[in-house]
């Protein structure tokens, strides 16, 4: 039987940054912000941090696991493991192709800001009921969005066709630098505004008073889907981890990077909303309404307003490289096609699914069921049900249905490392995750 040689990530450091990228995206930057403004602040922020080592990390864990352990597409992992549970691969190869879907629609929006930023179209605007009319006008033209959104796909297709070191690894170790570094002068510009320290103080000093049980399940569900949980991305990233990867300082140290990057957007963010004398609690419509009225009031507010579209578009493609790799390398190895061949046809489905889905805020505004858009549609159906009941099924795959030896073996490779912390993290895996994400799929349905 003839064997196919498959890619490996060059180093820990390509490791840590490939996978950091994947879970960092618009999720961090733009979903973080306004949810811990709707909520609460400082309190928010706690309790999201506690769910990521809680909730995140075990689960990040068992994809990682998964994925070294068999070096294979989503599919072909949980089949080599379990031919059982193959289905558990397919849902991790449906949900990221319909993400996808309204997924590159908002990263077109996201290029589309920052050509405005920088030709200082958006300086002839003055209030945000400008920007919101700008906004609407743009989403709903049947023509604009959707060239935008094809010209990501394209750019996504370039870096996934020059394959996993030249394409995937060389450009996480350039964004995600990148774009650490654009956060942090952002963040430093915006605390050194008028008011700016009200914005730090809303951020991390914790007001008790405004948590709920809602609040709670918010910042669980945000921890979970932050990190890219049930996606596929994780098991595909880790198939090409080295077998002396030490996966528990990689889970841990993309955690961390995922959780810093959702802080300093917060301290970007928060400063220059407090500066202006605008409430924290403006909602989705924060970065494409709120934030371009803010930079119009600041010195330079073309560079300013450009860097920080250009953070989004960096952030976004981060992402959509992962989504559309999970996609690429199932075709490539189950359909035994080339990896260029593999990474069209994924283009081509997305760019179908995107143009549907930016078409029915418009012109295609009869596309909908149940009362929902077609975009909307994508996005209820993935955040809402497939990755929940992902992240639910990984938690019973490994931690009931594997053999009790497995993740230990694996997070020690092989008796390699020392492990003091499975008894806690087994506990975890078995009882807590489990229990806490049928929680977050029960109020994702309006169920309690």
């Amino acid at each position: 039987m003839k064997t196919t040689h498959r890619a490996t990530f060059g180093g820990r450091l390509s490791a840590v940054l490939v996978t950091a990228g994947s879970a960092v995206g618009l999720g961090n930057i733009w979903r973080f912000p306004y949810v811990a403004g709707e909520n609460g602040g400082g309190a928010f922020l706690l309790i999201y941090i506690l769910s990521v080592l809680l909730l995140g990390v075990p689960i990040m864990l068992s994809e990682f696991a998964i994925g070294r352990n068999t070096h294979r597409n989503a599919v072909g992992a949980y089949r080599t493991l379990s031919s059982r549970w193959s289905i558990l691969g397919y849902n991790s190869i449906l949900a990221p192709l319909l993400i996808m879907g309204f997924y590159l629609v908002v990263s077109g929006w996201t290029l589309e800001y920052m050509i405005h930023s920088l030709t200082g179209e958006f300086t002839r605007t003055s209030t945000p009921e400008a920007y919101e009319s700008l906004f609407n006008a743009f989403t709903q033209n049947p023509w604009k969005p959707l060239l935008y959104t094809v010209v990501f796909t394209l750019l996504t297709h370039g870096v996934i066709a020059l394959g996993v070191q030249k394409g995937i690894e060389r450009s996480a170790r350039i964004m995600m630098p990148l774009l650490l570094l654009i956060l942090v002068v952002l963040a430093v510009h915006s605390i050194l505004l008028p008011g700016g320290t009200e914005g730090v103080k809303f951020l991390f000093a914790p007001d008790f008073s405004k948590v709920t049980p809602s609040t709670v399940l918010t910042a669980l569900g945000q921890a979970f889907f932050s990190l890219s949980i049930g996606l596929g991305c994780l098991v595909t990233y880790a198939s090409y981890f080295k077998n002396d990867t030490n996966i528990t300082h990689t889970a841990l140290q993309v955690a961390f990077i995922d959780t810093l990057v959702a802080v300093l957007a917060g301290l970007v963010i928060f400063p220059a909303v407090f500066s202006v004398g605008i409430e924290p609690t403006a909602g989705p419509s924060l970065v494409f309404v709120t934030l371009p009225a803010i930079f119009n009031t600041l010195p330079l507010s073309m560079v300013w307003s450009t860097i920080f579209f250009l953070l989004l578009v960096i952030a976004a493609l981060t992402s959509t490289i992962s989504l559309h790799e999970v996609l690429t390398v199932y075709v490539q190895e189950e359909w035994h096609l080339s990896r260029r061949a593999a990474a069209w046809i994924v283009t081509g489905a997305c760019i179908v699914l995107g143009a549907a889905a930016s078409l029915s805020l418009g012109a295609w505004q009869w596309l909908q069921l149940g009362g929902k858009s077609f975009f909307d549609l994508l996005d209820f159906v993935t955040a809402n049900i497939m990755l929940p009941a992902g992240g639910f099924f990984i938690c019973i795959f490994t931690g009931w249905v594997l053999d009790r030896r497995f993740m230990p073996a694996e997070l020690t490779n092989h008796g390699a490392l020392r492990l003091h912390l499975w008894p806690l993290l087994g506990m975890l895996l078995r009882w807590v995750c489990p229990v806490v994400i049928l929680l977050i799929f029960l109020d994702n349905l309006g169920v309690l």
